[in-house]
């Protein structure tokens, strides 16, 4: 009998043994969860097709890349409305070609929509990321689209953030906006793109009135498509221009203002190609936007099966005008929710 108690005692005391050694300890409990919460940024530069493209990458889960506006701009204005997408998506962000800290071209006629959409998938596959959500907003839509029609095998879901598919559409937009700004407001941009600043590159120099063409343009005119709900206090039509990449722009979007689209993205006329993407789509945008609601529904109508959302009280920066809204409605629709 004793001998079967010590043996008991001998197990019992072998288990405790094993249950210590292999249960964490509260020290070892709290660093992970502290690990949990820590979100360490990776970026670098990615070769692609011979040109330095920059990538940042914050967050785990399934991969969500971001392509920028513009045409020219770069993933900063993202920030730091897009984080919370980080708590369960991989999301990468990168800066297209002539942007933000991406390689500057010699030869301005590389900066295509269909070179980029190259860009994006040397990206992809330099880093490994399988299949990739993909969210484009405003030009960044378009790049997005072009993706699509090229790559769609490597897509999982397609986000068209207040984006067009008809340059056609957009300037019909971008008309109507102008229109709509006081008489003579309008009257002294007329004058500014008639002496060709454009054409010469400096269309935020001060020129002959006490306003320049960028507080014309970007403050009057399309000011009130930008914000809704929440204006950026420190928006500034001045940091607005002088933060692009002029020679890009002026090659994509062209050279005769801000409310027409005649450069090289003249050939963007997709509705008959819409119907070709057959992964799951979310059409967003806000309902004073920029990139005019009635063109997001005409893509949701030719895209089969696509979701659309229009945020309220929302211009083109929905993610700033109703960043909780934007934020679920992105991440319900990439976990299929």
């Amino acid at each position: 009998m004793k001998k079967i108690v010590a043996l008991l005692l001998l197990l019992a005391a072998s288990s405790l043994a094993l249950a210590a050694q292999t249960r964490p300890s509260a020290k070892a409990s709290a660093k992970s969860a502290a690990a949990a919460n820590l979100f360490p940024i990776q970026e670098g530069f990615v070769d692609a097709n011979g040109v330095m493209i920059y990538y940042q990458i914050i967050g785990q889960g399934v991969p969500l890349m971001i392509v920028h506006g513009g045409p020219g701009a770069s993933h900063d204005y993202f920030l730091p409305y897009l984080l919370p997408l980080a708590r369960t998506n991989k999301v990468v962000f990168i800066d297209e070609r002539g942007s933000g800290r991406s390689a500057k071209l010699e030869d301005a006629s590389q900066y295509t929509v269909e070179n980029m959409a190259d860009d994006v998938e040397a990206v992809r596959k330099a880093l490994g990321l399988g299949k990739i959500s993909l969210l484009g907003h405003s030009y960044g839509g378009v790049l997005a689209q072009a993706y699509a029609f090229k790559y769609q095998q490597n897509l999982s879901h397609l986000v068209l953030a207040s984006t067009f598919h008809s340059t056609q559409a957009i300037n019909d937009a971008l008309a109507r906006m102008k229109q709509n700004m006081p008489a003579d407001e309008r009257q002294k941009l007329d004058d500014l793109e008639k002496a060709g600043l454009f054409d010469k590159g400096k269309a935020w120099e001060r020129y002959r009135y006490p306003k320049d063409y960028a507080d014309l343009a970007w403050g009057d005119g399309y000011f009130p498509y930008l914000y809704q709900r929440h204006p950026d206090p420190n928006y500034d039509p001045e940091s607005a221009l002088t933060g692009t990449s002029w020679d890009l722009y002026r090659e994509m979007w062209g050279s005769h203002g801000e409310f027409v689209v005649d450069g090289n993205l003249k050939s963007v006329e997709w509705a008959d190609r819409l119907p070709s993407i057959k992964v799951p789509t979310l059409v967003i945008c806000g309902d004073h936007d920029e990139s005019d609601p009635a063109i997001s529904r005409a893509m949701h109508d030719k895209i089969l099966g696509s979701k659309l959302v229009v945020l309220p009280e929302s211009g083109h920066m929905t993610f700033v005008d109703q960043p909780s809204m934007f934020i679920q409605s992105v991440n319900d629709f990439v976990h299929g929710k």
